[in-house]
């Protein structure tokens, strides 16, 4: 309703914003057919090169209101519109060049190093190879003309070569036998496609570690970014997690730093000293154990809640947590067999990190979510993401990261992805954030199967 006035339909909407003086896209139209919408899309794909903006799709949506109340949404996620997304944007250019990097659990991950070019209004210079399986699969070879896109509009990607375009000057690209960066050999498991340096004093691991570390998903460092930490490590400064918590003892040669001034290294400081207060299972994903993400490891806090408990726990210890099968109860056993690895653990509980969660004495108090199991996706209103997995775990749910028989509600915003095609599947309950906080002041009971 606008001015008393009540609209019927979206277009009619439109129009009267339009003749307001608000700006509305012109090239907006009513159909009947889907031969009709079909052949709109087509013709917004086939202009796309020639407007003043970028696209990267049409949206269709249903143009009586009366029939999109009645369809609702889920979430912020309207059932009465669809996004027709257009094939991505491609470009040639010449492979120049293949590179590998060594990520923080010493995988090696080759990219392509290209001559620039505009893809989708971005100057593209590097894509990612994935590993060198993709690789060889595409056949690329250093010297190809290659064709560029950007998958999803967004992330860099080779997608195949112009062989026919080849001259005899390509070369084969080879993975290194040995790590890139430190030197030492490297291998691949039986079971994966990444080769891996096994080396973990290797610089690359460590300064990967370093950034995962003070992430926002873990420690959450305000300061200490990409960049920050590069900068720290080559100056020896931050060689370990560890270091982050003598930085203190190092304030004056910070501010010494070029780009560094008294307030901001002061800012950093209190940044790092309220790091100390993270919980538990926050500190264990800081600690880059492989396999382990944010879910996982507060799963893993529930049963080891101390790093006595962590250090301890035997594999059927670490199976009691949702989710933890022997891989990953295999890879926390592996990270705490480093004496490396025990050494960073008790200088950062001496440096006064948390190190155990709250102490629990009897069954968990009762909450609207007990016994349930909960999977938040998508883009929830008011909350972050891990506001709303800790807030389902405060309540005496388990928040998970996958859809599966056993899931007891699926909560899901805008950008919800293959996890809600899954819970409709399999019948779970799909809810929006409204429901959600409802269900949590206990205004509203935990649907049951068949409801939404």
């Amino acid at each position: 309703v606008a001015a008393g006035i009540e609209f019927e339909t979206h277009s009619a909407t439109l129009e009267w914003l339009a003749t307001a003086g608000f700006r509305v896209n012109g090239d907006i139209r009513v159909v009947d057919t889907l031969d009709e919408v079909a052949a709109l899309c087509e013709s917004w794909e086939s202009r796309r090169a020639d407007l003043d903006f970028d696209i990267d799709g049409a949206v269709v949506k249903v143009d009586r209101l009366d029939v999109q109340r009645a369809v609702g949404a889920i979430g912020r996620a309207p059932r009465w519109a669809v996004a027709y997304k257009f094939a991505p944007t491609t470009a040639t250019t010449i492979l120049r060049d293949i590179r590998v990097n060594v990520g923080r659990t010493g995988a090696l991950v080759p990219y392509a190093v290209l001559d620039p070019v505009q893809v989708s209004g971005v100057t593209v210079r590097q894509a990612t190879l994935h590993n060198h399986e993709d690789l060889a699969r595409k056949d690329l070879r250093i010297g190809d003309r290659v064709i560029v896109q950007r998958a999803g509009d967004v992330i860099p990607q080779v997608v195949a070569p112009l062989p026919q375009d080849r001259d005899g000057t390509q070369v084969r690209f080879e993975m290194p036998t040995t790590c890139p960066v430190c030197g030492t050999p490297v291998s691949r498991p039986e079971d994966e496609v990444q080769w891996r340096c096994p080396n973990r004093s290797c610089p690359a691991q460590i300064q990967e570690s370093i950034e995962h570390f003070v992430s926002r998903s873990a420690m959450d460092i305000e300061g200490l970014g990409e960049k920050t930490v590069a900068r720290f490590f080559e100056e020896g400064l931050v060689r370990d997690v560890a270091d982050i918590y003598d930085l203190r003892a190092h304030r004056d040669a910070l501010i010494a730093l070029d780009g560094f001034k008294e307030t901001s290294v002061d800012n950093l400081l209190a940044a790092v000293e309220a790091s100390k207060r993270r919980p538990w299972g926050r500190v264990i994903n800081a600690l880059g154990i492989r396999h382990v993400g944010d879910i996982t490891a507060e799963t893993v806090a529930a049963v080891v809640p101390s790093l006595d408990a962590l250090l301890t726990a035997t594999s059927e210890d670490l199976s009691e947590a949702d989710g933890v099968g022997p891989v990953i109860a295999a890879s926390i056993l592996e990270y705490r067999s480093s004496d490396a690895n025990l050494a960073t653990l008790r200088r950062l509980a001496a440096a006064g990190v948390t190190m155990s969660g709250p102490e629990q004495i009897g069954p968990p108090p009762a909450g609207p979510l007990n016994d349930a199991t909960v999977v938040v996706t998508g883009t929830i209103d008011g909350y972050t993401r891990d506001e709303a997995n800790a807030a389902v775990v405060a309540a005496g749910g388990k928040a998970t990261g996958s859809v599966s028989r056993s899931t007891t509600f699926v909560v899901a915003g805008p950008g919800a992805g293959s996890k809600l095609g899954k819970a409709e599947s399999l019948g779970v309950p799909i809810i929006d954030a409204e429901a959600f906080a409802a269900i949590l002041r206990g205004e509203r009971p935990v649907p049951e199967r068949g409801e939404t």
